[in-house]
Formats: C-alpha cells, sequence, structure tokens
C-alpha cells in the first residue's frame, strides 16, 4: 500500500503512572512498517514520570499528541475519552497498552485486511502474553467470519479471541457510532465492547503474531488471574449475550456447563486460602449474573472436593509436593 494512499490510524495509548515501560511501547509504534498514522497518548493524572515520557517523544514526532487529562478517569473512561479525542479523518484506530508493544508489521497487516473488507468492523491476532500465545483456535486459512458467528463460537467455549485491545484494531466509524465504545465492565470492557459490536459487522483475523502483552506485577491481567475473573466474566458474557447470539437450547446448555465448571472451581478455591475480598467478588458476581451463590451446591462441590482427595491419595501428595 502506497503510502499516499494509506487511509489514517489513530493510535491510542491511555496511560497512567507507566514510566517504566512507555518508551518501549511508543518506539514500537515508531518501528511501524505503516507509517500514515497519528498517535494520541492520553495521561490520566500520573503521578510518576510518565507525562516526561511521553512528552520526549512528541516533541520529536508531529505524529505524536499528548494530552494531559484535568481529572482522575477510570481505566475504560479514559479509554473512551482517547477515543473521543482522535482524528475526525481516521478510518481505523489502534490501542496499544502502554506496558504492552506491537511487532513492526502489525498495522499494516491489519489494515490491509479490513481493506480488503470492507464490512469487517474488528481485525484481531495472535498475541504473546508472557510465555504464552493468546488468540488461538481462529481455523487456518479462515480470516473473514460473521461478527454473529464469531460471539456464538466464543460463547459456546472456542475460539477466544475477543479479549486483549493491544491485538484488535477498530473500524473508526464503529467507535463513533456510540457514546461510550467500551462499556462499563471493569477489567475486561474491551471483550464486552467486542460482543455488543460484533452483531452489526464481520470479524477479521490475522494468522499472525503482531502484538505483545507484558505480563508483570501489578497489572489488570494479574489481578484477573489471582482473583479469576475470567470465570466470573464468562458467565455474565454468556447471560448477556447468550441471548442475542446463541438458540435458547445452546444457552441452556452452556450454562448449565458454565455453573457446574464455577462451583468445581470455587470447591477448590475452598482448600486454597482465599480471603475475604475473592469470595465477596465471586459472591456479587454470582448475583449480577441473576444466579445468587446456592450454598448448598457449594457445599457439595466442597464435599467433591474432599472425596476427590479422599479417593486419589497418589495425586493428592503429588499436589502438596508440587507446593513445597
Amino acid at each position: 500500500m502506497q503510502a499516499q494512499r494509506q487511509p489514517l490510524v489513530s493510535v491510542l495509548t491511555p496511560v497512567y503512572n507507566t514510566q517504566k515501560y512507555l518508551a518501549e511501547c511508543i518506539e514500537s509504534v515508531l518501528a511501524q512498517t505503516y507509517t500514515n498514522w497519528e498517535y494520541l497518548i492520553v495521561n490520566n493524572c500520573s503521578t510518576d514520570g510518565t507525562l516526561a515520557v511521553a512528552q520526549s517523544f512528541a516533541d520529536r514526532d508531529p505524529r505524536i499528541r499528548v494530552h494531559n487529562n484535568t481529572e482522575f478517569l477510570d481505566v475504560y473512561g479514559n479509554h473512551n475519552h482517547a477515543i473521543r479525542l482522535m482524528s475526525h479523518e481516521s478510518k481505523y484506530c489502534k490501542v496499544v497498552s502502554a506496558d504492552d508493544w506491537i511487532f513492526p508489521d502489525c498495522i499494516r497487516q491489519m489494515v490491509d485486511l479490513a481493506e480488503a473488507n470492507p464490512t469487517v468492523g474488528i481485525v484481531t491476532t495472535y498475541q504473546i502474553s508472557g510465555e504464552r500465545i493468546n488468540n488461538l483456535g481462529m481455523p487456518y486459512p479462515e480470516t473473514v467470519v460473521s461478527g454473529k458467528e464469531i460471539c456464538r463460537r466464543s460463547l459456546l467455549g472456542s475460539p477466544y479471541v475477543l479479549g486483549a485491545p493491544t491485538s484488535h484494531l477498530y473500524r473508526s466509524e464503529l467507535l463513533r457510532s456510540v457514546k461510550a465504545f467500551y462499556p462499563d465492565w471493569g477489567p475486561h470492557a474491551d471483550t464486552a465492547a467486542c460482543y455488543e459490536y460484533l452483531d452489526r459487522c464481520d470479524f477479521g483475523f490475522v494468522h499472525q503474531i503482531l502484538a505483545f502483552e507484558r505480563v508483570h506485577t501489578g497489572q489488570t491481567s494479574e489481578k484477573s488471574r489471582i482473583l479469576n475473573f475470567y470465570i466470573a466474566e464468562n458467565l455474565l458474557y454468556l447471560t448477556e449475550y447468550g441471548p442475542r447470539y446463541l438458540s435458547e437450547q445452546e444457552l441452556q446448555k452452556r450454562l448449565r456447563k458454565r455453573l457446574v465448571n464455577y462451583y468445581k472451581f470455587l470447591g477448590k478455591s475452598f482448600f486454597q486460602g482465599r480471603n475475604k475480598e475473592f469470595w465477596a467478588y465471586h459472591k456479587r458476581q454470582l448475583q449480577k449474573a441473576g444466579h445468587p451463590l446456592d450454598r448448598v451446591t457449594l457445599t457439595k462441590a466442597v464435599i467433591a472436593q474432599i472425596l476427590d482427595k479422599i479417593l486419589n491419595p497418589k495425586q493428592t501428595i503429588e499436589g502438596l509436593l508440587i507446593k513445597t
């Protein structure tokens, strides 16, 4: 794609106290083979040197703009604010989280797919997350699928391709079609946004590793793993979006399986020294999903774990040895 024919891409990085990682993130955008982009860094009242890092790059490249919020916003409030600040001329939007980065050919390959398929509103790619690869399960060489179909598949359990904002490219008109693109869903509002809007467009997938998620202490995804936001939010997605994308039979079957797995997880957690925050979170999420915590079912799940430990002593001893 010739530079003069490249559609404008708005690259957005909402930031809060990310001084340690921001330079590497910005440098990955500067290294893109695709050149027609604007880069908007939205500083959310950082108290470290984040603003100085961002401004140092903006002083050297006119395509980089820094916006300094006058009041603190929550994570996805800041993301929605960043969307409202992007150029009206942009055709695509690429979010790059401040502690992540993208490979040099990321924007070019994702835009190429979107340009070749005008019905595609969201494009995703493989992403390295620490030592593993995210967004697996999209069958090769399938690159374009109905948005409704990919949501249906995802709600049924595979593939998991709707999370991780750094792995997404959005068509800007899709973002502008609503007042707040990211719903108020907490830490994984990016996944909820996919379910919210893919009933109006197609979904594209680039079968290349083009994004990198840094796994480190203190990030939202680390807390997600500790409390297991994923099991709770997958139940919420199912109750909220299942009626839109699944048949009634599919929905009820999937709900039963989700709840069985949820209580099995809670039964295991009973023996893992979980704190009050953990139990309060899951009680709250079950209530929100319309399936309040059933203490009888939880008791049965705990008993099942006890019986499993008694009947499988070798496995139990091996587990204890691994922990020690």
